[in-house]
Parts: C-alpha cells; structure tokens; sequence
C-alpha cells in the first residue's frame, strides 16, 4: 500500500487521461452499465511481493473472439495495438491475491477516463474489483497507479516487427529493451497461442515497481521459439 501511495503522488506530473497504444481512439457517448461481478474464485488477502503489468495485443483477441461490436474490436471507436489488459498484485509463493473486494463499483465517469488505455468498461471493472482491490481501497487509486506505469513505458512497433522474416520470441524482447533503457530482458514475459501469435506481453515489477524477473511461469518461452504478429490495423 504505501508503495502504491507513493507512485500515486507522482499524477501531479502526468497529464490526466492514460491512452493506450491507440492509432485512433473515440470514445461511445454512452457506457452501458457495467453489470455485478461474479468472483471466478476465491478471496485471497495474502501478502503483495511484486506486480505483473499485463499488455494484450489487441488485434489478436479481436481476431480469435469475434468480438465485433465492443469498443476495442469496433473500428468506429479505435484501433489499438497493445491495450492495459491489468496490473496485477503477485504473491511470493503460490496464488497471487486476488477478489479483496467488489466494491465500491467504478463509476462512468472513472471508466470513461480510462477507455483508451483499456477500451472495455466491464475488463477495467473486473480488474479493479479481482486485483486492484487486493492493492488500494478504490478504482481511482488503482486505475491511477496503472495509468503511471503504462505511460512510463514505450511499445515496440509491433505492426513493422510482424513483417520481419523469421521472427522470434527474442526478437520481441530485444525490441521493447531498446525503447525501454534499463529494463533488463528477463523482465518481458511473453505469451503466446498454442499456434505462434502473440498474445500479450506481461511485464514484471518488484513489490517497489522496478522492473524484476519475471518467474519461469510468466517468463513464457525461450528466446529462440518462433513468433507470429498478426496485424489487423
């Protein structure tokens, strides 16, 4: 908490909306009302050690769910390339916390502040109440703490990346390195499908949100293990 606390004294020098890697970004007159949340399993108070800060590559999760109509998927309201899917409080050992609290709810006006950094209402209510909750006592807080971190960092152009001939893991790796001096390349975890495309990128903070190693689990595969982009910008 007082780690969060102090990142969060930090917004004075930040301007006030968090965008993500949008190549356009229009967000609805409307929000329709993020419905209650169900936990998908169960509380977990158990001591903070470190943080995951989780990116999707959208075009990918827009291609395999068909997910047409949202905001994130609707080429009326952006094009994305990599979206805050979440930052994530991790455990020492075993399962991370997890599910503190689903109250209170995060109003419009606080998700629609945050749309262009993660374009989906119902992710940043879900994340605030399974992870967020487990961090700060409110989604202001935590979506504040989030939006620091995600402007400190620059994304890789991943749209010219996918065009490289014989593309690797690796090579992902090497490239967020070189626009992020001073990340050490075992802190970029990468996911990955079970036929080649990226996923997400997951990276990894200290319990004082510096870059850390990832663990194996999140660390993803080697270097050397073949890697596909898909573009749909």
């Amino acid at each position: 908490m007082k780690s969060a606390a102090a990142l969060i004294a930090a917004l004075a020098l930040l301007p006030a909306q968090a965008w993500a890697q949008a190549y356009q970004c229009s967000v609805p007159r409307t929000i329709a009302p993020v419905r209650p949340l169900t936990p998908d399993g169960p509380v977990r108070r158990t001591t903070i050690a470190g943080y995951t800060l989780a990116a999707s590559w959208s075009p990918d999760y827009c291609k395999t769910s068909g997910d047409a109509r949202s905001m994130q998927c609707n080429p009326a309201h952006g094009r994305f390339g990599f979206i805050l899917h979440g930052l994530w409080p991790e455990a020492a050992r075993g399962p991370a916390p997890q599910w503190c609290a689903t109250q209170p709810v995060p109003t419009p006006q606080i998700l629609r502040e945050n749309l262009c950094m993660t374009p989906s209402p119902g992710l940043l209510a879900h994340e605030w109440a399974k992870h967020g909750s487990c961090m700060v006592a409110t989604p202001q807080k935590y979506f504040r703490v989030s939006a620091i971190l995600w402007r400190s960092i620059h994304w890789p152009d991943a749209d010219r990346l996918s065009r490289k001939k014989g593309l690797t893991v690796g090579h992902l790796r090497e490239e967020f390195v070189a626009a992020n001096p001073g990340w050490p390349h075992e802190a970029v975890g990468v996911e990955i499908s079970r036929t080649g495309w990226l996923r997400e990128v997951q990276l990894c903070y200290g319990k004082d949100f510096r870059p850390a190693h990832c663990p194996a689990r999140q660390y993803g595969p080697a270097d050397s293990a073949a890697l596909k982009i898909w573009r749909g910008l």
